[in-house]
């Protein structure tokens, strides 16, 4: 039997895929009404976490935080079977993990990391991707449990901590990656160009495949063999921030890298790649 702690709506989903695939699932929320919602799919809800993990072999969690995850851990220890091992699928912090997984392990309850890059239909659909770190041998007896729950599982070692590393490196893509389509949608909005030409360019234009080489490049240093150098890129920078202005858009992402540009350029640094506003933070 397996407990999932947590069904909003990527546990729920990941409820309903547990029992479309035969499993028997104790269920528990803070908000009753979505544990039991999941009644109707043959799970059993419970209004207390410690009788929703009894007898359990496995308890999941999707949770809010870390200090959702602890504090509903404290409440379902008092089920916790001999031999249980609690999966957290929530993003949670890396020094936190690290301290709950050796917290844990000193009470005897085999605890392992698992955060998704899943939204509610991966986790239905059983797509997307899981990350997993920790004990290897915990892990390769999850493996085949987990699997089932992802497209893509993925382990990164026996540090504790390092999947919520990984997992928040990703996150931190995704934001930067959406506050900049976000940047772009109001520059186009300032040029008076329709969003779904927005959409086109990027049907004709993939930056995806640059960001291996772009990632090498920084990661080299060599900036004194530029592929686009400062002065250049600041110069188009400067043009976007004019038509910005002109439009009355405002831009959230551009002002900070046009800020760091001015800095390196005052330097001395014009004709190297425009990646050198790397230096400070990776050195």
């Amino acid at each position: 039997m397996i407990a999932y702690l947590g069904t909003g709506l990527l546990g729920s989903n990941f409820v309903r895929a547990l029992l479309s695939r035969g499993e028997t699932v104790h269920v528990w929320n803070r908000s009753p009404d979505k544990a039991h919602a999941l009644e109707q799919y043959g799970a059993r809800a419970f209004d207390d976490p410690a009788e929703a993990v009894r007898g359990a072999e496995r308890v999941h969690l999707t949770l809010s935080d870390d200090s959702a995850v602890d504090g509903v851990l404290e409440r379902a220890r008092a089920g916790f079977s001999d031999g249980v091992t609690v999966v957290d699928h929530t993003t949670t912090s890396p020094a936190l993990t690290a301290e709950r997984a050796k917290r844990w392990a000193k009470r005897g309850v085999a605890f392992m990391h698992a955060p998704v890059f899943m939204g509610p239909p991966n986790a239905l659909a059983a797509t997307g991707v899981m990350l997993a770190s920790g004990d290897r041998t915990r892990f390769d007896s999850l493996a085949p449990h987990l699997e089932k729950m992802t497209g893509k599982l993925v382990y990164l070692g026996p540090d504790p901590a390092r999947a919520a590393g990984i997992k928040l490196l990703g996150n931190h893509f995704l934001i930067v990656m959406g506050a900049g389509l976000i940047d772009t949608l109001a520059l186009a909005k300032a040029l008076e160009i329709p969003q779904d030409e927005v959409a086109n360019l990027f049907g004709f234009f993939n930056p995806g495949p640059m960001i291996p080489a772009r990632l090498a490049r920084i990661r080299s240093a060599d900036y004194a063999n530029p592929s686009w150098n400062l002065a250049m890129a600041r110069k188009d920078v400067r043009l976007m921030t004019e038509a910005a202005e002109a439009g009355h858009a405002t831009l959230e992402a551009l002002p900070g890298i046009a800020k760091a540009m001015d800095s390196w350029i005052a330097k001395g640094h014009a004709t190297d790649d425009w990646t050198v506003i790397s230096t400070d933070a990776l050195s």
